[in-house]
């Protein structure tokens, strides 16, 4: 299974718009991060995490043309705002609709957001995503690759996911429950949200994801959804400084497991 990183941003991305900060204008090419989302490819399917605003440029950039599947963290706009583009993944697919995998109040938020969505081609011709929608409560496979959702609270119930058992990808949390640490315990990978140093209401701080790489004990870590607040070669150091195995992912990292 290779993970590639397509994202590693903050909602906004980084740099930010109308910002001079030295992380904003850093030459640093790890220090452009798009907004977060992921494409997992596995012996017998590949399939993306989120499709944030610059799935397309992401996709073009990485020469991604075979997805056979999404899975959905939740359906905030900079994890969704790319998801009108799966129309093109249709076409490469021969014109057959895709299974979309996200939890109840998100499958209902996709509808609201894209109402033409459907799984069968339009009247008119008129080109638009193909999509099955399947609720990702119980665990389920695609192709070779298996996928369980992590419940993780992002001031609302939100989803990770652990595929093969393996890595673990939660982009969007502030907290995760009890069970969800135990389920992890040990985990060969973890990707984990840090936003910044200071206190959010919604996301982990560096302080708090911190104290879950030190719950957990994964073999790997990484950070991604990161604001500007950090450069990648600080948030580097800060990492090393806690004796953890952990570090900041950037755009375009490739993860084989």
């Amino acid at each position: 299974m290779l993970f590639k990183f397509l994202g590693t941003g903050t909602s906004v991305g980084v740099p930010q718009i109308g910002c001079a900060c030295p992380v904003c204008t850093s030459a640093d090419p790890r220090d452009r991060r798009r907004r977060c989302g992921a494409y997992v490819q596995g012996a017998q399917a590949s399939f993306l995490i989120d499709t944030p605003p610059e799935m397309r440029e992401a996709a073009i950039a990485y020469g991604i043309r075979k997805v056979d599947a999404i899975c959905l963290t939740h359906a905030h706009m900079d994890h969704v705002a790319g998801f009108d583009d799966v129309r093109r993944f249709n076409t490469l697919n021969g014109g057959a609709p895709m299974r979309c995998f996200a939890d109840t109040e998100t499958i209902a938020k996709m509808h609201a957001i894209f109402p033409y969505i459907g799984s069968q081609p339009n009247a008119m011709g008129l080109f638009r995503p193909m999509i099955n929608f399947v609720e990702n409560s119980e665990p389920f496979a695609i192709g070779d690759v298996r996928v369980e959702r992590l419940a993780v609270e992002h001031s609302f119930p939100c989803s990770g996911y652990l595929f093969n058992g393996k890595l673990a990808y939660i982009s969007d949390c502030h907290a995760l429950p009890e069970a969800t640490v135990e389920r992890l315990r040990g985990v060969e990978v973890l990707i984990l949200n840090c936003l910044r140093e200071r206190f959010h209401p919604t996301h982990l701080n560096f302080e708090a994801a911190c104290g879950y790489f030190r719950r957990i004990a994964p073999r790997k870590g990484y950070t991604i959804h990161m604001c500007h607040d950090f450069s990648h070669a600080e948030l580097l150091d800060k990492w090393r400084d806690t004796g953890l195995d952990v570090e900041p992912a950037y755009d375009g990292l490739e993860i084989e497991i």
